[in-house]
C-alpha cells in the first residue's frame, strides 16, 4: 500500500501518526516505521552484530509497540518511547544468544563461523575498519556512542532510553571517543555505516503490517 498516495505525512509528527493509527488508519503505522527503520536498525546492530537478529528485534519491537500504542504518554516523544522497548528486546534476544552459545559450547561445537548478509556487503575498507572498531567498544559505551554520534540524539534522550544519569552518558561517550582510534574520528560519521537498505526496510515494513492488519 502506497501511503504517499493517501495522504501526505511529511507534516506530521511521529505523535500525530500515532494519534491516528489508534483512531484506526492502522495503514500510517507503516509512515512511522520508515521513519525510525534506519536509526532503529543502528542501535539493534550496537547490541547485537548480526543483521538477521536485529531485523528480528525490530519487527518485534514494531509489532509490540503497535499492540500497546494505547499506553503511549503523548507527552514523550513516540522515538524515545519505542526506542526503549527496542533496548529491552535487544537486552533480552542477547540473554538468549549467549545461553545458546553457552549449549554450543558445552556440546564442544567451537569453530562455527556465522555468515550474514551484512558481512557479505562489508567490502568497503574503511566502513568495515569503522564497523569493526566500533562493534569492539564494550556495549555500555557502544551503545551510548551509537545513540549520540551516530544517530544524533540528546544526552536527555539518550538517559531516557537508557535509563541512566546525565554523568554516565557523558562518561561512557568520552570512553567510548577514547577507545577509537583517533585516526578514525573523521570517519565515524558516515552515512554508509551499518547502512539500512530499502530492500531491508520494505522487507521489514512489509512483515510487520501483514501481522498487525491480518
Amino acid at each position: 500500500m502506497n501511503i504517499k498516495s493517501m495522504i501526505n505525512t511529511d507534516s506530521l509528527s511521529d505523535e500525530d501518526l500515532v494519534e491516528r493509527v489508534i483512531n484506526g488508519q492502522v495503514y500510517l503505522y507503516e509512515a512511522l516505521m520508515r521513519r525510525l527503520n534506519a536509526r532503529m536498525f543502528r542501535i539493534s546492530m550496537s547490541f547485537i552484530n548480526d543483521d538477521m537478529e536485529a531485523e528480528d528485534i525490530m519487527q518485534n519491537t514494531y509489532i509490540y509497540a503497535y499492540r500497546n500504542l494505547a499506553k503511549f504518554n503523548k507527552e514523550a516523544k513516540f522515538s524515545t518511547w519505542i526506542t526503549r522497548i527496542l533496548i529491552n528486546e535487544c537486552i533480552l534476544r542477547k540473554k538468549k544468544m549467549l545461553n545458546r552459545q553457552k549449549v554450543i559450547d558445552a556440546k564442544g561445537i567451537n569453530d562455527i563461523v556465522t555468515h550474514t548478509p551484512l558481512n557479505e556487503v562489508m567490502n568497503k575498507e574503511l566502513k568495515g575498519l569503522l564497523e569493526t572498531a566500533i562493534s569492539a567498544l564494550p556495549e555500555k559505551y557502544r551503545t551510548v556512542f551509537v545513540l549520540r554520534e551516530i544517530e544524533d540524539m540528546s544526552t536527555q534522550e539518550t538517559m531516557e532510553v537508557l535509563d541512566i544519569e546525565e554523568s554516565n552518558v557523558k562518561i561512557r561517550l568520552m570512553r567510548a571517543k577514547n577507545l577509537l582510534r583517533d585516526q578514525l574520528k573523521d570517519y565515524y560519521r558516515s552515512p554508509e555505516l551499518f547502512e539500512f537498505h530499502l530492500t531491508r526496510c520494505d522487507r521489514i515494513v512489509n512483515a510487520v503490517m501483514q501481522q498487525i492488519t491480518g
